[in-house]
């Protein structure tokens, strides 16, 4: 079997595209949400540490993606749903440390069939509104009866303060349909930098911690 390197024009020009479509990505967040699951699996057994607090996954609705496409000025077709609308299939990776985010990213895109096709860091590039997150578009293959079918999805990897700081940021902009007074949007920006601080004090706080049981343990070890 040929691997292709976007969807096939049968699968897109099928009366039943739309189905066969989301079939496909619902199947891409099972193939990558059980990848990371497993790497979490193995991390645990071997350092004996959890750096996954949540793993959540979500496909967009019909009408969150028509919207997206009329957003960015692009007719509603299957074709310019699969070229233009990358977060169509998404997992969403909550951590506790911001180190785990990068630990974590390296993970997925060590995959062998994972292919990663571009990378956002917000954390060091933060949205002007202040939002910190990383971003991974990758592609995993889906072997169907008769091909190979690279499917997108969209992973995002924040910690749990970053986590809580964008649920709310989306709840707020939400009600004002993205036009918030300049007051609100100002707080939330210094809301984000108290969030920055916030995770920059608590890993230096969980390294000191891994200091003294590492001290601990020496000495330990030490005694006769």
């Amino acid at each position: 079997m040929k691997q292709q390197d976007t969807f096939p024009m049968e699968i897109l020009e099928n009366v039943d595209g739309w189905e066969t479509l989301m079939f496909l990505y619902n199947a891409a967040l099972k193939e990558v949400g059980t990848k990371i699951e497993i790497l979490n699996d193995e991390f645990l057994h071997i350092h004996r540490y959890n750096p996954i607090e949540h793993i959540k996954s979500r496909l967009k609705t019909a009408e969150s993606i028509v919207k997206k496409l009329k957003k960015n000025g692009y007719e509603s077709t299957l074709e310019n749903m699969v070229k233009y609308v990358n977060d169509i299939a998404g997992i969403r990776i909550t951590c506790s440390f911001t180190s785990d985010i990068y630990r974590i990213a390296d993970m997925i895109a060590k995959q062998t069939d994972i292919q990663v096709l571009s990378l956002k860091d917000y954390m060091k590039n933060p949205k002007e509104s202040g939002y910190q997150s990383y971003h991974m578009l990758v592609t995993v293959p889906i072997f169907l009866s008769d091909t190979v079918v690279d499917t997108k999805v969209e992973v995002q990897i924040r910690t749990v303060a970053q986590d809580f700081w964008a649920s709310l940021e989306h709840k707020i902009y939400y009600k004002f349909e993205g036009m918030a007074p300049a007051y609100i949007s100002h707080e939330l920006r210094e809301c984000a930098r108290i969030v920055a601080k916030l995770d920059e004090r608590m890993l230096s706080l969980n390294n000191a911690i891994l200091n003294l049981e590492a001290h601990m343990e020496n000495g330990e070890k030490r005694t006769p």
